[in-house]
């Protein structure tokens, strides 16, 4: 049995029934009446918890043959840091000797403008004031402290029908306020992956992967923010505009900094080291498609 935290949510509509489709047993974190119905509805079991609830964090590592860790607190910044690192030491807590597998979500940002960010390249924020509370170090440094910990680095866009993530968002204030908007010369770069792939990628990632392996859920590398802006605006029918990046920071918030960062990633070694082979649709297919433009 595995358990999976951050069940009800969007990346996990994805992994939760992939996982029972491949024969696990799943019980997912949750919180509330709605979370538990969603859940129970992939297949799966469910545990009454929290984020911030280490002890139902313990109890369901406790119980389980392996942890797959997508939560994580979007809605305080300030404070998701601290409160990942901690979920991590409590999962590590538990796990340290035992060889079971450790799983949990990443990203594919921070790293210098114009690089590509591959699977070998180490994330550069440690302890407690790093990005994500320094919690991809932290974990990996399990490895060899009898942990299968593996980083599942997902691009900044995770798209699907019902996707209420940063394209939305664009796309929901592009609509408001009659233009789509990049950043600068939008020479930067977004890349994607389809939900249905990166589901796949991380059953294979629990199936395959070797202790302290990062896995790249990357089914596009790279599209310059200029042309998800444009495509934005074309199948709104608004026109594309460049903002600098305080009025991006005043336009969209936080997802305004996202908007200025270049997110380019390979997934050549994920690819070769797990047999992935992304097949969803791109996400300019599922713009063309109407999913964040209805």
């Amino acid at each position: 049995m595995f358990f999976v935290t951050g069940a009800s949510g969007g990346i996990a509509g994805g992994v939760v029934p992939a996982l029972v489709e491949a024969g696990h047993e799943v019980v997912g974190l949750v919180r509330s009446d709605e979370g538990e119905a969603k859940v129970k509805a992939y297949g799966a079991e469910t545990r009454r918890g929290a984020l911030d609830d280490l002890d139902s964090l313990r109890a369901g590592a406790e119980d389980a043959d392996g942890v797959v860790h997508l939560a994580y607190n979007h809605s305080d910044f300030a404070a998701a840091g601290a409160l990942e690192r901690a979920a991590i030491q409590t999962f590590m807590d538990v796990l340290e000797g035992t060889g079971k597998p450790f799983l949990f979500a990443s990203g594919v940002a921070l790293h210098e403008p114009g690089e590509v960010l591959t699977e070998d390249d180490p994330s550069p924020f440690s302890g407690p004031e790093g990005h994500r509370g320094g919690g991809e170090q932290l974990a990996l440094s399990y490895a060899e402290r009898g942990v299968r910990a593996v980083s599942l680095r997902f691009p900044p866009t995770v798209h699907y029908t019902g996707d209420h993530g940063f394209v939305a968002h664009l796309a929901r204030v592009a609509r408001e306020r009659g233009a789509s908007a990049y950043v600068g010369d939008g020479a930067n770069h977004w890349s994607a992956v389809h939900r249905d792939d990166a589901a796949t990628a991380v059953v294979l990632a629990l199936e395959k992967s070797a202790p302290g392996a990062a896995v790249h859920a990357v089914a596009e590398p790279g599209i310059p923010t200029r042309e998800l802006a444009e495509e934005i605006g074309r199948q709104l029918g608004v026109p594309t505009e460049s903002v600098s990046p305080e009025e991006a920071l005043a336009r969209f918030g936080f997802v305004g900094m996202a908007l200025a960062t270049d997110f380019q990633a390979s997934s050549t070694l994920t690819r070769r080291r797990l047999g992935w082979e992304p097949t969803g649709p791109t996400l300019f297919d599922d713009l063309r498609a109407g999913h964040y433009t209805p």
